[in-house]
């Protein structure tokens, strides 16, 4: 997935911590909202907002490149179980299937109440 300006909706706001003057008059704080996504990145490493700005989009993109991954992964799996799901069992795994069967019928023929 890509990063495009027009998905990413940018603001500032003021740092938080030790950094003495320039902290108290300057919107160092890059908060970034990849809109598509709703995914939110704050950054407040750097002392300058360009160096927090490049910060957060390398977090932002390694967030979604995660998600990425994962949604993959998700799918990747979805189609192995349904690939499973319709592959046809060999004969021995359908009389294994057929005798475990049978052993449970009989099983429940035993609980009968005989009525006579």
């Amino acid at each position: 997935m890509t990063l495009r300006s027009k998905d990413i909706k940018m603001t500032f706001t003021r740092s938080s911590g030790a950094g003495g003057q320039n902290l108290n008059k300057v919107e160092t704080c890059v908060i970034l909202k990849h809109l598509p996504t709703g995914l939110m990145v704050r950054c407040d490493k750097h002392r300058t907002q360009v160096a927090n700005r490049l910060e957060a989009h390398r977090v932002l993109a390694q967030k979604l490149a995660a998600l990425e991954f994962k949604r993959a992964a998700q799918e990747k799996a979805q189609r192995a179980k349904i690939k499973r799901q319709q592959q046809k069992r060999s004969k021995a795994e359908q009389e294994k299937l057929f005798q475990s069967k049978k052993r449970q019928a009989a099983k429940k023929a035993t609980r009968k109440i005989i009525l006579d």
